[in-house]
C-alpha cells in the first residue's frame, strides 16, 4: 500500500524562492504551471499570449516571493493572483493600447504646439525623463490609469507617483520650450 505524498508546501516554496533557490521555483512550476496556464489561457484567450503571460508570472513570482505576507492568505492563492492579475493587466492594456503619437499630441497639456511640426520635439524630451516619470506619464495620459493605479503597478507611493508626474510635466513643458 503506497501512501499518499504530502501537500505541496506553497509557503515554504516561495521562502525558498525568496533566499534564491531556484529548485523551488522549478518545483513551483512543476507543481502548478500547468494550472497557472489554465488560468491565464482563459483571460488571454490565445495561447501565445497566454504563455508570454505565465513566464512573466514565474518572474514575478521569484522576483518578489520575499514580499508574500502570510497574514494576508494563502501563498497558492498568493501565486494565482499574481498570474491572475498580470493576464487582466495585459487584457486592460491591449483593449486601451493607443498609437503614441496620436495618444501624446492629443492629452499632453501643451497648448502652442504645432502636432505636426513638433512631434520629433516631443518624442525626444520624452526620452529626455527619466524612466521612471516617462513611465508615469504615459500610463496616465496615454493608458488613462488614475494615480492610484500607477501607484499599484509600479509598487510605489502615491505621493511619489504624483511628484513624478508633476515633475515630468515640468520638464516636458520646459523641454518643449
Amino acid at each position: 500500500m503506497n501512501s499518499p505524498l504530502p501537500p505541496f508546501d506553497f509557503q515554504r516554496c516561495l521562502e525558498a524562492c525568496a533566499q534564491g533557490d531556484r529548485r523551488a521555483l522549478h518545483a513551483l512550476y512543476e507543481e502548478e504551471g500547468a494550472r497557472l496556464l489554465g488560468v491565464a489561457r482563459r483571460i488571454a484567450r490565445d495561447d501565445a499570449t497566454a504563455e508570454d503571460i505565465l513566464h512573466d508570472a514565474f518572474l514575478r513570482i521569484w522576483t518578489r516571493a520575499a514580499s508574500f505576507d502570510p497574514a494576508r492568505g494563502s501563498a497558492r492563492g498568493w501565486v494565482y493572483s499574481v498570474t491572475r492579475h498580470l493576464a487582466l493587466n495585459f487584457i486592460r492594456d491591449t483593449r486601451r493600447e493607443v498609437e503614441l503619437d496620436d495618444a501624446v499630441f492629443s492629452i499632453l497639456p501643451f497648448e502652442t504646439i504645432d502636432i505636426q511640426a513638433d512631434s520629433a520635439k516631443v518624442h525626444r524630451c520624452l526620452e529626455q525623463l527619466e524612466p521612471s516619470r516617462k513611465l508615469c506619464i504615459l500610463h496616465a495620459y496615454v493608458d488613462g490609469c488614475s494615480h492610484a493605479e500607477i501607484a499599484g503597478l509600479l509598487n510605489t507611493p502615491l505621493g511619489t507617483i504624483k511628484a513624478w508626474i508633476k515633475r515630468g510635466l515640468k520638464a516636458l513643458r520646459e523641454c518643449m520650450g
